[in-house]
């Protein structure tokens, strides 16, 4: 048996690999298993994202009117904006009608440097004095909305930052001590959206996932899980999407430590083991989880993979518009997730 997920997507010619065998090592048995399957291959339409950019966008003249209205000088100060995640988000925002501050934070090496995006400079600082520099700013934009696409190291310190000074913040970047991120936000009482994950329609994939964890506990307890995930080279830790992913398949039954996902970083086994467009080696997140039951006679494969930053890009905008309305509406609830702001419904 096998079950695939498909959605109508537009996949271009650079996206079509050949059938591939993947080598998982079963950490309990010490031994290869080898899998012969089409996992990477487009034509039959696993969860395949390349470019949202270029597929066609139609929508109502009310609709765009109002996320013009929304969107409309609102200021945002994206963190990490030498980083080509950062500067993916620059340009949505800038496309969207966004207003980026002149101002970023960035590492130590970033010091003095300057971002131009859409013909405004953003000046970068280093650590030093950030809080003085980030309270100045948010007195003279008080609806001021903080992006971080910064490291998996400064997670934490930079949310207790946001939090000190008391700005709303959507945190995109992954890693970090997570029960201490909320910790921080909770104690603040400060607005913020926290996802491992800004891609919509993955976002919605996960959701559908819970729901499964939630309403069929133990479902597919006994079974195997092999969980292989792909990204750039320079992304240093494990994906936090699979980290959510393998948390629903444990809710359904399933034994899997997270010391057992096979992470592909090498650009050399991701074009020819995974099957990732070369073009595509420096932005791109693949994921593949292959279930099989204790017999070995029935096996599901789940599958999403991204070409390119464009998706994150603009889930992240739409984070931002969310979280701008909760703020100016003094929503009760503070701390929202990609969940939220697709059950909103105000999506571009």
């Amino acid at each position: 048996m096998m079950v695939v997920a498909k959605v109508p997507i537009d996949i271009s010619a650079t996206c079509q690999q050949k059938q591939l065998e993947l080598l998982f090592l079963s950490s309990s048995t010490k031994r290869s298993i080898s899998i012969t399957k089409t996992f990477f291959r487009r034509r039959k339409c696993l969860i395949t994202m390349c470019s949202t950019s270029h597929m066609p966008h139609i929508e109502s003249l009310e609709h765009i009117n109002s996320v013009q209205s929304r969107s409309s000088s609102l200021p945002i100060m994206v963190n990490g904006s030498t980083g080509k995640m950062g500067g993916a988000v620059l340009e949505a925002a800038v496309s969207a009608g966004l207003n980026p501050v002149p101002v970023s934070f960035g590492g130590p090496e970033d010091s003095g440097k300057i971002v131009q995006v859409g013909g405004k400079e953003i000046k970068l600082h280093g650590p030093s004095e950030r809080e003085s520099i980030l309270s100045s700013v948010y007195a003279e934009y008080p609806n001021l909305i903080v992006i971080d696409y910064t490291a998996p190291a400064a997670v934490n310190e930079n949310a207790e930052l946001y939090a000190k000074v008391g700005v709303p913040f959507v945190m995109g970047t992954t890693g970090g001590d997570r029960e201490r991120l909320y910790k921080t936000v909770a104690d603040a009482n400060i607005y913020a959206v926290i996802s491992p994950q800004m891609g919509k329609q993955v976002v919605a994939f996960l959701a559908a996932m819970e729901i499964m964890a939630e309403q069929f506990p133990g479902a597919f307890s006994g079974y195997k899980l092999q969980v292989m995930e792909s990204h750039q080279a320079s992304k240093l830790d494990t994906s936090g999407t699979a980290k959510a992913v393998i948390s629903c398949f444990q809710k359904l039954g399933v034994s899997f430590e997270l010391d057992q996902i096979q992470q592909i970083r090498d650009p050399k086994l991701q074009m020819e083991m995974v099957g990732v467009p070369e073009e595509y080696l420096a932005g791109h997140a693949f994921h593949m989880y292959h279930l099989t039951s204790p017999d070995d006679t029935v096996s599901f494969e789940f599958q999403h993979n991204v070409c390119g930053r464009s998706i994150y890009a603009e889930g992240t905008v739409d984070a931002v518009l969310f979280l701008a309305k909760k703020v100016q509406s003094k929503a009760d609830k503070r701390i929202y997730d990609m969940i939220d702001v697709l059950r909103e419904g105000n999506m571009r």
